[in-house]
């Protein structure tokens, strides 16, 4: 993949800002990407649509992830890399006032950061995060029954069909 082929701050249309009141996280994911995803990760995401939620960019090996429809940045990844080529997030920061981004938990919050770069950059199903996604807003919205699609959109937007996802990595593998 070429570098012009990654999102940047610039790509944006829309103003982008920058967290207002960063607050360290003390969870983050423990999840190890492979090199080959860390290219997708690198290669972050245009929202091109209403039904999107995030726009993603990284920066010196910092994943920055804003809303699409305010330009608010939500969180901050700092990755590094381990033994064998893989990638981690080292420590990252959040959005911590509270008019930008809803105050939760920290297994919340952590599991969010997880979902969008799951979902959102890497296009996979994430069955299981999404579930926990869907249980703990019931919970914390005390409605047991809230549908998880409701759920889901409001956090992730649409999703994105696999054919389109990442179809500029497709491209340029192909080229």
């Amino acid at each position: 993949m070429l570098n012009d082929e990654y999102a940047t701050r610039s790509s944006f249309f829309s103003g982008l800002y920058p967290l207002s009141a960063p607050r360290p996280m003390p969870v983050v994911p423990g999840r190890i990407w492979s090199g080959d995803e860390w290219e997708l990760i690198r290669a972050g995401h245009v929202s091109k649509g209403s039904g999107e939620k995030w726009n993603a960019y990284v920066e010196e090996d910092v994943l920055h992830l804003h809303r699409s429809q305010t330009g608010y940045g939500i969180y901050n990844a700092f990755f590094g890399p381990t033994e064998g080529g893989q990638w981690k997030i080292t420590h990252a920061l959040i959005e911590g006032d509270g008019s930008r981004s809803l105050p939760q938990t920290d297994e919340y919050d952590c599991l969010i950061l997880e979902l969008v770069i799951s979902s959102i950059l890497l296009n996979e199903p994430s069955v299981e995060l999404r579930s926990v996604l869907t249980r703990l807003t019931r919970e914390a919205a005390g409605v047991p029954d809230m549908p998880s699609g409701v759920v889901q959109y409001s956090i992730l937007g649409v999703p994105q069909s696999p054919s389109t996802a990442h179809s500029d990595a497709a491209t340029a593998s192909a080229s």
